[in-house]
This record gives C-alpha cells, structure tokens and sequence, in this order.
C-alpha cells in the first residue's frame, strides 16, 4: 500500500513571521522618511525555516506500470514505404517509421501528417505483433494530423479520448511511442505550458511537456492519469533538450469529421493578411484580396480588427485560429477600429483555397516560378540537417538559400538562411507549397512572409512587382 501524504495549508503566524512583519513595518516607515540604509544583518526575504506548510496533497504511485499495461494496446507504431506495394521486396526496410493510436473497433487511426505525407504504402503494427496493411483517409498540414484506416483488421484494442481543455499546467502526462524505432517506449512529466504558439503553422496551440517526445514519437498519444488521450505528440522542434510538443485532443476531435468525410479540412477564410501589432489587442489588415469575403464586406488595408464576434482579440494567430475553425458560409462579426472611428463590419466565411488559382482565372493568378525571379529568391526545401543547421524549429520550410541584393525580397529584410514558413496566409512546408501561395497573388500587390531567422519568427511584407 502507498505511503499517503496528505497535506493542508495552514495560514497561522509564527513568532519569526510577527518578527519580520514587525520588521518590514519599520522598514516602510524608515523608506518615507528617506532613509535608504539597509543593514547587512537584517534580511530582506521571508523565511519559513523549514516549518512552512506545503501547498499540495497527493499520494505518490508505486508505479505507472497499471495505466501503461491499460493504454498500450491501442497504441501502434505506423511503417511508411515510399515505393508502391508492387515494388517492395520481402523485408525491406521501411522508409521512416512513427506512431499512433487506434479509435475503436472500425480501424481507423490518428497520426501526424509529416509521418505519412510521402508514403505509398502504409502498414501498422500493433502491440501484439499484427501487422495490417493500412490507407490514408485524410490529412491536414496545418495541424501536422493523419486519419489512417486498417484493412481488413479483426479484434482491434482501441484508446479512450479525454479533455484537453481540463489540463492545468503540473499535470502529469505519460508519452507512448516509438522513438528511435524502439517499440513502445514509456516517457512521462509534467504539462510545462499550454496553447503556446511556435510559429510552426497559423494554428499553432500545441500543448507543451518535459515528457520525452523525439523522432518517432510523432503521432503518439499523450496519455493523462486516467489513461486518457490528451494530446498527440508531435517532434516539431529541432534538437529540442527536455521539451515536447502535443496537439491538443479536442483539436483533434473537432477535426476529425471533416478528416473522414472530405479527406482535408474545410477552413474559414476571409482573404484577407493580418499582421501582429505590438503593443496591442488586436490584429492589422495590411492586405485585402479583391473579390473575397473581407473586401465584399468592406475592410480595408490599415484596418485594425479589434473583436471577433464579440469577443476580443488579443493577437493575430488567435484571429487566423477563430476564422479557420469557422465553417464555410458562416456570418461573422468583426469590430474594427478605422483611423479614431470604431466600426462593426459582417462577413460571410468562404472555404479557404486548397489549389492555387489558376493563371488567366478572375482573381488574376501569376506564374509561381516567375514569382520567385522577381521577388529575387532563390529557395530550397528544408531538412532535418539543414533546420538544425540553421536552428530551425522544424524541418518544414522554404529555406532562402540566394537573395538578390537590390530585389523586393532584400528590401523588405529577407536574408540568406531565413526559413519561409507562411506565404500570403497558407503554410510553406516546403517550395512547391510557396509557389502554391504565391500563384494565387495578384499582380502589385503585398506579399505577407513569415520566416524564421535562428529559430525566431520574423512577419515581413514584400512589395510585389
């Protein structure tokens, strides 16, 4: 039987802690009067001396052993290929190797994006030895999450999912996954933060952990103490020491509809770039796409939008994340502060543009090649060596590997070894994905780039030519 401990907080004075009120008076008195003078003997902290109360309760664990045997069935390790199944001789070597978690009976699975992207054939395996082929049936970039399904899979063990929003920082978590391509291995610690935001996405609200979360790892379940799915892990950091990064479960949940009846995720947009303004609740329109639901409703380049829907906004992620989880054909209200004069406007939420706009269509679309020429850029796709190199964040990316000197890019503060990581509002993963963003720009108008420069996010606004 565990050793309980409980422990309460007591508020009772001690004689030491009259003393140093007493003191501390007497100090405050001495400070109006213009005395500044501090003696070396007379201490300037408080001090319990080891009889202080503690502030928490618990009874400590014999072990974790219980909620691991409990959770590890339904947790898989996931085997990608990048040749066709034809093309695979008997025991070859998968091409990367993940992990994720079974949802019930039907088969179907959560992993990371960036696990499955390129495969093209997956198989999983469980705890138990089985081996099942598997399809991808939705992905989303944004959020880095896959919808895998089993084939023909029988007597599926499967997770419970829990309440991500419930977690409070000190919470214990326990990590299952398969770094390094070690089977099912355990890490476990506390929730060090929450919805922090590293600029990997314009989605960011990654839960973050000091439990071990490496190369592997990705796609994995974070488990709570009840041994429910809190969070699914991703490696989204380079060479991060003693950090972890989670997706939120209710994230997740909200995602997963539109994952498996679509196969991607039907976003809100508005068509219109905001950007951070320091110093202030609130996000700056400093672009306006002609035709879309922004400039139908009236916003303008310089507006500042203030509230969504009646509530705040305190950043411009924040306003990215609202508008992106609205469903399409939604009205929604905007408070925007023009100049001194505080105004309301309402649009109609379209779905976000998956494809580029093709050239010659009403929106005007550019060649995205060209695009780059004239912007004066030259770029390369990111990998894990290159990202820790440059001290990257992830290894996602359009790394700027030429920058013409006298070149709009130049003069908007693009350097060589910066990481274009959003173009124009959609996520760069990788240079095919900015000649997406930047084909579906309009001739004259602003380019707004996020890159990272060693590892800190930088916004910059391009004069396109």
């Amino acid at each position: 039987m565990p050793v309980s401990v409980l422990l309460s907080l007591s508020l009772a004075a001690t004689g030491p802690q009259h003393a140093f009120e007493d003191w501390a008076r007497e100090r405050a008195r001495a400070f109006e009067q213009g005395d500044r003078s501090t003696s070396p003997k007379t201490p300037i902290w408080r001090e319990r001396n080891g009889s202080g109360p503690f502030l928490v309760g618990f009874s400590a664990p014999s072990s974790l052993a219980p909620l691991i045997r409990a959770v590890s069935p339904g947790v898989i390790n996931v085997l990608t290929y990048s040749q066709p199944v034809e093309g695979i001789a008997a025991g070859r070597v998968p091409t990367a190797t993940g992990s994720g978690f079974l949802l019930g009976p039907e088969g179907y699975v959560v992993s990371n994006h960036h696990v499955v992207k390129d495969a093209q054939w997956i198989q999983v395996r469980l705890a138990d030895g089985r081996v099942f082929d598997s399809e991808l049936v939705g992905s989303d970039p944004d959020t880095d999450l896959a919808l895998l399904r089993i084939l023909d899979g029988t007597d599926l063990p499967s997770v419970v999912l829990g309440d991500s929003d419930r977690l409070e920082v000190g919470d214990w978590v326990v990590a299952i996954g398969n770094p390094f391509g070690l089977d099912r291995s355990v890490s476990h610690g506390l929730i060090s933060a929450k919805e922090r935001v590293l600029g990997v996405g314009p989605l960011d609200d990654f839960i973050q952990t000091d439990a071990l979360i490496n190369p592997g790892n990705s796609g994995g379940p974070l488990f709570n103490m009840r041994g429910e799915v809190v969070g699914v892990n991703s490696a989204v950091i380079s060479n991060a020491q003693g950090i972890g990064f989670a997706v939120p479960i209710n994230m997740v949940k909200d995602l997963l509809p539109n994952l498996l009846d679509n196969g991607h995720v039907e976003r809100g947009w508005l068509g219109m770039t905001v950007v951070e303004e320091p110093g202030k609740h609130s996000a700056q329109v400093v672009d306006v796409y002609p035709g879309g639901p922004a400039a139908a409703a009236g916003l303008r380049s310089g507006d500042r939008v203030t509230t969504i829907n009646g509530r705040p906004v305190d950043s411009y992620l924040q306003l990215l994340r609202k508008i992106s989880l609205l469903a399409p054909g939604t009205l929604v209200r905007m408070g925007v502060q023009r100049g001194t004069a505080a105004r309301e406007f309402t649009a109609r939420v379209a779905e976000r543009p998956v494809r580029p706009t093709p050239p010659g269509s009403p929106t005007g679309g550019l060649d995205a090649r060209g695009d780059l020429d004239r912007l004066g850029l030259t770029v390369s796709d990111l990998d894990a060596d290159s990202a820790s190199r440059l001290g990257a964040r992830s290894p996602f990316g359009a790394w700027v590997v030429q920058v013409s000197p006298n070149g709009p890019a130049a003069r908007a503060g693009v350097r060589l070894g910066d990481v274009v990581v959003e173009a124009a509002g959609q996520r760069v993963a990788s240079v095919e994905s900015f000649r997406s963003a930047l084909a579906e720009r309009s001739a004259g108008s602003r380019l707004t780039l996020e890159v990272e420069r060693q590892g800190r996010p930088k916004r910059l606004v391009v004069e396109t030519p």
